[in-house]
C-alpha cells in the first residue's frame, strides 16, 4: 500500500491540474446525482418489528381511515376568552384547512366541545326523563295489581282479566324499552366519565386545540402541505389570536450547515494558521475537507430517494467528513512540511508523505469505516444507514487526502512553509533545534495515572442516569411556535395531551351493540383504572367489532419517566380480565420501543468495537500490553463523553453555556453513534502517537526514552488535529436542532479528553511504567501476525533520502 500510495503522490504532484480537474468533475456528477434522484429526508425514527409498529400496522388495517398521521393547532386568546367573532374566524380558517392537499380532516375545537357539552346534558337530561318514566310506570303497576286484585276478588269473567292482561304487556314492554335506554345511556355516560379529562377548548375558554388528520404519517408530510396549512393563519391572521403549531407540522429538517459550523470551520483555519505559519498551508486542508464532504454528502443525499433516509443521516457525514477532512490531509502536509525543512526536494518530499503519512491515513480511516460499517450488526437499520453513509465520507475523505493533497502540494511548492522556514531551508535564516524530550519519572507517571483515571470516573459518573428517548416540542428553542405549542397545550390541557397512546384491543364477538359497547367500557375502565393515565377515550370498533381503538392519555409528558413506566404496565395488563389482549402505540409509545431496542443493541456492538480495538492495534503494535490499555483508555473517554452529555443534556448543567433551554432525556441513537465515532477517531490518535513511539523503540531507543520521542514526534499534529475536531463538532452544539446539538457536543467532548487526556498523558505514563514489558508478545503470536507497516518504514528504505552531494541514507524521521 505504502508503495502505491508513493506512485500515486508522484504521478498526482506532476499531473496536478489533471487531478484537480477530475475532483471538479467529480464534484460536479455528485451534485446532479442529488439534483437528480435526491429524495425528501425524514425527521421520523422507526424500527421495524417493535411493538408499536406491529400495533400500528394493525391500526391502518382495521381502521384504514385513521393510517395517516395527525397534527395539533393551538389557539390561545391575546386577551381573555375567545369571543364569539374569534371563535367563527377559527372555524372559517379550518374550513380551509381541511381542503388542504394531504389534509384528510380537521376538528373544529369549538364545534367539538359544543356538541360534547350538548351531549352530556342530554345525557344526564334523558337519564333523569327514564327515570321519571320508570317512576310512572311503577305507579301504573301499583294501580293495575290493584285492579287484579279487585277484580279476581269480584269474581270477573275473564274478558275483563284480559284487557289487565293487555294493560300489563303494555307496562311490560314499557319498561324494557326505558330499560334499554337506561343502559345505553349509562353505558355512554360510563365512557365519557373515562374521557371526562379530554377537551378541545381549555375551562376557562382561553385556549383550543384543534386536530388535523393527514393522508400520509406526520413525519412523510410534504412541505406543501405544511405550507399550505400554515399560510392560511399567515395570509389572514386572527385578531388577537396567538396560533402554533405542533412540530408535526411545523418542524422540518434542520439545515446542514449554519452559523456554528461556519464557526467552528474558521476556528479550524485559526489553528491551521498558527500551526502552519502561512495561509496557503492553512487553506489546503480546509479546501479538501470542502471537496471531501461536497462529494460524500450529496452523493449520499442523492440515495435518499430511494431509500428512507434521517434528516440527521447527511449532517452525521459533514461532521464526520469535515473534521477528518481537515486532519487527514493535515497529517500528509505536517509531514511533507517536515521533509522539506530536512531538506528534502519537492520532487522527492510529495510521494515520501503520500506513502508514509498517506499510509497511515488509510489505515486510520480504514478503522473508522470498519467501526461505522460495523453499525449495521445493531440490526437497526436507520443507525446501519447512518453508520454506512458516515463511512462513505470517511472513504470519500481518505481518497481527497491521498490524491488532492499531493496535487495541490506540486502545484503551491515550497510555499506552503512560512517565509522564515523557506528561510532556513535556503540557508538564509536560523533553523530551531529540536529540544531534548522529558522524560516520565515513576511516581509523576502514577500520579498521572492516578489523576487521568480518577478524573475520568468522576465524569462518567452521569452517564449511570442515562435516560433515553427522543426529542419533543418541550426540547425545541423557546421562541419557536413547536415549543410555544407543546406549552400552551400543557398548561391549558396537560401535559399528556402532547403525547397520547393508542390502545388496540382484541374483543370477542358480540350479539349486539350494547353487548360491544360493555366490551369497550370493560376495557376503557381497565385503562383508566391504571396510575398516570388522565382520560381514556374510545376511537371506534372496526366493522365486525372484533378489534377496538383506544386514545389514553398520560399524566405526564411524552418523555417523561412515568410515561415509559405507563407503556410498559399497559403492555402487562394483556390480556384484560384474562379476555382482552390489547397492544399499545402513538409517537410516545414508539419512542420508547426504538429507545429500548437501542438500549439492547449498545452492549453488542461496544463488545464488537472492543474487539475489533484489540486485534486492530495488536497488528499495528505488535503488542500485548499497548492494544489492552489503549482499549480501555477508549472505554474510560467513551463513558466521560457520555456523562458530560447526561450532566449537560439531561441535568441541565452548565444549561446556558450550551444553549440547553430545556433538559430531557438524552437522544436515544446517540450513545451507540458514539461508540462508533469516538472509537475511529481514538484509534488515530492511538496510530499517529503510538506508531511513533514504535518506530523510536524498533530503531534502538530504549523503551521509555522511546514513548517520550513518539510523544514528542507526533504531539504538535495530534494537539492541531484535535482542537481541528473540537472546533468542527464543537460548531454543531448550537446548531437550532435539537437532535444534532448533544451529538455534537458528545463528539467534541470525546475527543477531548480521548485526545488530551487518555492519549497524551495516560497511555504515556502506564506505557512508562511498563518499560520493555509494553512491547512483549509471544513468539507464536509474533510469527503468524503480518506486517502491516503502518508508517511505511520499508518505504523509506526503498527510496532513501539523498542529500546534495552525499550518499544515500536513510530518510531521519525524528
Amino acid at each position: 500500500m505504502a508503495e502505491l500510495l508513493f506512485r500515486i503522490g508522484r504521478l498526482a504532484a506532476r499531473r496536478a491540474k489533471t487531478v484537480i480537474a477530475a475532483w471538479v468533475l467529480v464534484l460536479a456528477a455528485a451534485g446532479a446525482a442529488y439534483a437528480l434522484w435526491g429524495g425528501t429526508l425524514t425527521t421520523a425514527i422507526t424500527i421495524p418489528d417493535i411493538p408499536t409498529a406491529e400495533v400500528t400496522d394493525r391500526l391502518a388495517e382495521e381502521f384504514p381511515e385513521a393510517a395517516g398521521g395527525s397534527g395539533t393547532i393551538v389557539f390561545q386568546a391575546e386577551d381573555g376568552a375567545f369571543s364569539a367573532e374569534q371563535q367563527e374566524a377559527i372555524g372559517k380558517a379550518l374550513t380551509e384547512v381541511a381542503d388542504v392537499e394531504g389534509v384528510e380532516g380537521v376538528m373544529d375545537p369549538f364545534t367539538t366541545e359544543a356538541e360534547r357539552s350538548t351531549q352530556a346534558e342530554a345525557m344526564t337530561s334523558g337519564l333523569s326523563q327514564i327515570e321519571a318514566g320508570l317512576d310512572e310506570l311503577d305507579a301504573g303497576q301499583a294501580e293495575l295489581d290493584a285492579a287484579r286484585q279487585g277484580a279476581e276478588a269480584a269474581g270477573a269473567d275473564g274478558e275483563a282479566l284480559a284487557e289487565l292482561d293487555a294493560q300489563q304487556a303494555a307496562l311490560d314492554q314499557g319498561r324494557a324499552e326505558l330499560e334499554a335506554q337506561r343502559t345505553q345511556l349509562e353505558q355512554g355516560a360510563a365512557l365519557m366519565a373515562t374521557a371526562a379529562e379530554i377537551r378541545t377548548v381549555s375551562e376557562d375558554g382561553t385556549a383550543a386545540i384543534a386536530s388535523v388528520q393527514f393522508s400520509e404519517e406526520s413525519m412523510s408530510l410534504s412541505d406543501e402541505t405544511k405550507a399550505g396549512l400554515t399560510g392560511v393563519f399567515e395570509d389572514d391572521p386572527i385578531e388577537g389570536v396567538q396560533v402554533d403549531y405542533s412540530t408535526e407540522i411545523a418542524g422540518g429538517v434542520p439545515e446542514v450547515f449554519g452559523v456554528g459550523e461556519a464557526i467552528g470551520l474558521v476556528v479550524a483555519a485559526v489553528v491551521l494558521i498558527v500551526m502552519l505559519g502561512t495561509l496557503i498551508g492553512a487553506g489546503l486542508p480546509i479546501l479538501n475537507a470542502l471537496v471531501g464532504v461536497g462529494v460524500g454528502a450529496m452523493a449520499a443525499m442523492s440515495l435518499s430517494g430511494v431509500v428512507e433516509m434521517t434528516s440527521v443521516t447527511p449532517i452525521l457525514g459533514i461532521m464526520l467528513g469535515l473534521a477528518v477532512g481537515i486532519d487527514y490531509s493535515l497529517f500528509i502536509i505536517n509531514r511533507h512540511r517536515r521533509q522539506l525543512k530536512d531538506g528534502y526536494d519537492l520532487e522527492e518530499s510529495i510521494p515520501l508523505a503520500n506513502g508514509t503519512s498517506g499510509n497511515a491515513v488509510v489505515f486510520a480511516g480504514a478503522t473508522v469505516v470498519i467501526a461505522l460499517l460495523a453499525l449495521n450488526v445493531t440490526g437497526v437499520p436507520f443507525l446501519g444507514l447512518m453508520g454506512t453513509v458516515g463511512a462513505m465520507c470517511i472513504v470519500v475523505a481518505v481518497l481527497v487526502a491521498v490524491t488532492l493533497t499531493p496535487a495541490l502540494l506540486g502545484l503551491v511548492g515550497k510555499r506552503v512553509l512560512g517565509r522564515k522556514d523557506r528561510a532556513a531551508v535556503a540557508g538564509d535564516g536560523p533553523v530551531k533545534k529540536p529540544k531534548a524530550p522529558r522524560q516520565f519519572t515513576v511516581l509523576g507517571a502514577i500520579g498521572i495515572v492516578v489523576a487521568s483515571v480518577v478524573g475520568l470516573l468522576i465524569l462518567a459518573i452521569p452517564a449511570l442516569d442515562l435516560r433515553l428517548n427522543l426529542p419533543d416540542g418541550s426540547t425545541e428553542a423557546h421562541d419557536s411556535t413547536q415549543y410555544q405549542a407543546y406549552e400552551a397545550v400543557s398548561e391549558s390541557f396537560g401535559a399528556g395531551v402532547n403525547g397520547p397512546l393508542l390502545v388496540v384491543a382484541d374483543l370477542p364477538p358480540s350479539a349486539d351493540e350494547a353487548e360491544l359497547t360493555a366490551h369497550q367500557i370493560a376495557v376503557a375502565q381497565a385503562l383508566f383504572e391504571q396510575d398516570d393515565v388522565v382520560a381514556v377515550a374510545p376511537i371506534g370498533a372496526n366493522e365486525d367489532g372484533s378489534v377496538a381503538a383506544f386514545q389514553v392519555v398520560p399524566e405526564d409528558g411524552p418523555t417523561s419517566e412515568s410515561t415509559e413506566e405507563l407503556v410498559h404496565s399497559l403492555r402487562d395488563l394483556s390480556p384484560i380480565d384474562g379476555v382482552y389482549d390489547i397492544g399499545v402505540a402513538g409517537s410516545a409509545s414508539g419512542n420508547i420501543d426504538v429507545s429500548d431496542k437501542l438500549a439492547d443493541a449498545l452492549p453488542l456492538y461496544l463488545v464488537v468495537v472492543v474487539g475489533l480495538s484489540l486485534i486492530i492495534l495488536v497488528l499495528v503494535f505488535r503488542s500485548i500490553y499497548v492494544p489492552v490499555i489503549a482499549t480501555l483508555g477508549f472505554i474510560l473517554s467513551y463513558f466521560a463523553a457520555l456523562g458530560g452529555v447526561v450532566a449537560i443534556y439531561q441535568w441541565g448543567w452548565l444549561a446556558g453555556v450550551f444553549g440547553v433551554e430545556s433538559p430531557g432525556p438524552i437522544l436515544n441513537f446517540l450513545p451507540t453513534l458514539l461508540v462508533g465515532i469516538l472509537f475511529g477517531l481514538a484509534m488515530d490518535y492511538m496510530l499517529f502517537l503510538g506508531s511513533g513511539m514504535r518506530e523510536a523503540y524498533a530503531h534502538g531507543a530504549p523503551a521509555r526514552l522511546a514513548v517520550v520521542q513518539g510523544l514528542q514526534a507526533g504531539r504538535a499534529v495530534v494537539t492541531a488535529a484535535a482542537i481541528i475536531m473540537i472546533a468542527v463538532f464543537g460548531g454543531f452544539m448550537f446548531s437550532h436542532s435539537a437532535m444534532i446539538r448533544p451529538i455534537g457536543f458528545a463528539m467534541a467532548f470525546g475527543v477531548l479528553v480521548d485526545a488530551f487526556v487518555v492519549r497524551m498523558l495516560l497511555i504515556p505514563a502506564l506505557m512508562h511504567l511498563a518499560g520493555d514489558k509494553a512491547w512483549w508478545l509471544p513468539k507464536w503470536l509474533d510469527r503468524i501476525l503480518p506486517d502491516v507497516d503502518v508508517e511505511g518504514a520499508s518505504l523509506e528504505r526503498r527510496h532513501p533520502h539523498v542529500e546534495h552531494g552525499a550518499e544515500p541514507v536513510a530518510a531521519d524521521k525524528g
